[in-house]
């Protein structure tokens, strides 16, 4: 039995108008993969104020710094929308298959890995380009080149702004003793990530020791932190 046709519509979907508008998200045209600019720094006058401005935020640090906790505070606590990125997240959408660097650090841990951290590029510049800040969270390390810096600023752009968190060895093993799954790691382990992200130590990165801060008082400072970043970018 033939079905019967909408004015416009096909045969197979007789629904869909004959032809179809570009994809967008909401009402602005998705991007085709352009870098992210710098944010602009506000006039001489003016202090930034990051709380308001659109931005992309990389935030860096060992298992159990706190990146994750503070990223959600900090996004949820903007005067303009704000999504959270987690590379983590992104990487366990994969279940059958799941590369675990936990088992080894392989081709398939690093392809798996690369391919997150293109999938989080792409969504942070789809965020931005429809007006939604972006704040991320990795443990990059200074002395990997393949799960570098450079990576994330070939895939979100040099308008990125990176933030490392780094707290005392002990309360990282601390935190690292709540998790569970495969989120929690030895504590040899949390001692060797943490050792080398000492390396952030003199790169020009601002670096936050929220050792003795709660949540709150880090997304605080790493307000701080931006603000400077905004007038004053830092290389990287």
């Amino acid at each position: 039995m033939l079905l019967p046709r909408r004015p416009g519509g096909t045969a197979a979907h007789p629904e869909l108008p004959r032809h179809h508008a570009p994809d967008t998200t909401g009402h602005v045209q998705l991007p085709p993969g352009g870098p992210v600019p710098m944010p602009s720094a506000p006039p001489a006058t003016a202090a930034p104020d990051p709380t308001s401005t659109t931005l992309a935020v990389l935030l860096i640090g060992p298992a159990g710094a706190g990146k994750t906790s503070v990223a959600k505070y900090w996004a949820d606590h903007r005067r303009v929308p704000t999504a959270h990125i987690s590379l983590d997240d992104v990487r366990e959408w994969v279940r059958s298959g799941f590369a675990d660097p936990q088992s080894g650090w392989n081709d398939h841990s690093e392809a798996q890995y690369r391919l997150a951290r293109r999938t989080c590029g792409f969504a942070a510049r789809n965020f931005l380009a429809n007006g939604i800040s972006c704040i991320l969270d990795d443990a990059v390390f200074p002395d990997r080149p393949v799960v570098g810096l450079g990576g994330w600023k070939r895939h979100v752009g040099p308008g990125l702004l990176p933030v490392v968190l780094l707290p005392g060895l002990e309360i990282v093993l601390e935190r690292n003793a709540e998790r569970s799954g495969n989120r929690r790691l030895t504590d040899e382990e949390v001692a060797r990530i943490h050792g080398r992200m000492a390396g952030w130590y003199g790169s020009g990165l601002p670096i936050i020791d929220n050792s003795q801060m709660d949540v709150q008082q880090t997304a605080q400072v790493l307000n701080d932190v931006l603000a400077r970043s905004i007038a004053s970018p830092p290389s990287w």
